[in-house]
C-alpha cells in the first residue's frame, strides 16, 4: 500500500468548505485566499488549506464527523488524530478525508494566539488582534487577509507565490503594503518584494516586535 502521504487530492472547494465548517471560526488561507482576495482566479490549486486558531482545534473534529483526521507529526509522519486528542504544538497541520476515501480533500493548519491576538508560527514578533486576520467574500466565505498570506509566502518564494504576490499587490491599501513591508524587514531582513512596497516609517521596528 502506498504510503499515506503519497495519496492523490480531491481538494475541496471553498464552497464546500464553507458548507464543512459553517458552525466553527475558520478560515481559506493559502493560495485559495490569495485568489479569492483577488476576486478572481488566478491559477489550478493542488489542495486547499483551512485554518483555525489552535485553541479551537477540537472544532474541525466536530465540524468533520464521518472523516478521518490525519496528524502531520514531524519529521514527515502521518498518524491518527485520535476524536478529543490535543495536538502538540510542533503539529501544525492536519490531513482529512471522507472515511474510506484514498483522495484528501482538506488540510487544517493550526495557528498560534495568545488571548485576542494572533502569533505569526515563525516569529512571535509578528502579531495581529485575531479580529483582523481575515476578510469575507460577498458570498461570504472568510479568507486570511492578504498581507498575512503574502507574509507567509514571503519566507522562501516560489515562482506560483510570486505570481500571487504580482496579483493581489495592486490591490493592497497603502496601510496593508506598509504593514507587509515591516513584517518582511522583522522576519526575513533583505528580501527584493521589499522595492515593490513602501518605505518603513513606523517605529514598531524599535520594540523589536510588530502588532
Amino acid at each position: 500500500m502506498r504510503q499515506l502521504i503519497e495519496l492523490p487530492w480531491d481538494p475541496s472547494t471553498p464552497s464546500e468548505v464553507a458548507e464543512l465548517f459553517s458552525a466553527t471560526s475558520w478560515w481559506i488561507a493559502g493560495g485559495h485566499a490569495i485568489e479569492l482576495a483577488a476576486g478572481r482566479p488566478l491559477r489550478p490549486h493542488s489542495d486547499i488549506d483551512v485554518a483555525l486558531l489552535r485553541r479551537d482545534q477540537l472544532t474541525a473534529q466536530r465540524a468533520l464527523t464521518g472523516w478521518e483526521w490525519w496528524a502531520a507529526d514531524p519529521p514527515g509522519e502521518l498518524r491518527p488524530w485520535r476524536p478529543g486528542e490535543i495536538l502538540p504544538v510542533r503539529v501544525q497541520d492536519v490531513w482529512c478525508r471522507p472515511a474510506g476515501s484514498e483522495r484528501w480533500r482538506v488540510q487544517v493548519m493550526l495557528d498560534e494566539s495568545d488571548g485576542e491576538e494572533w502569533i505569526f508560527r515563525r516569529d512571535p514578533r509578528v502579531r495581529r488582534p485575531v479580529a483582523t486576520l481575515t476578510h469575507v467574500t460577498p458570498s461570504g466565505i472568510p479568507h486570511l487577509a492578504p498581507e498575512i498570506q503574502l507574509l507567509h509566502k514571503a519566507a522562501a518564494p516560489r515562482a506560483k507565490d510570486e505570481a500571487d504576490f504580482a496579483a493581489v499587490l495592486p490591490l493592497l491599501s497603502a496601510a496593508q503594503r506598509r504593514w507587509l513591508a515591516e513584517a518582511i524587514a522583522l522576519t526575513c531582513g533583505t528580501h527584493p518584494w521589499l522595492d515593490r512596497l513602501p518605505e518603513m516609517t513606523f517605529p514598531d521596528f524599535e520594540k523589536d516586535r510588530l502588532a
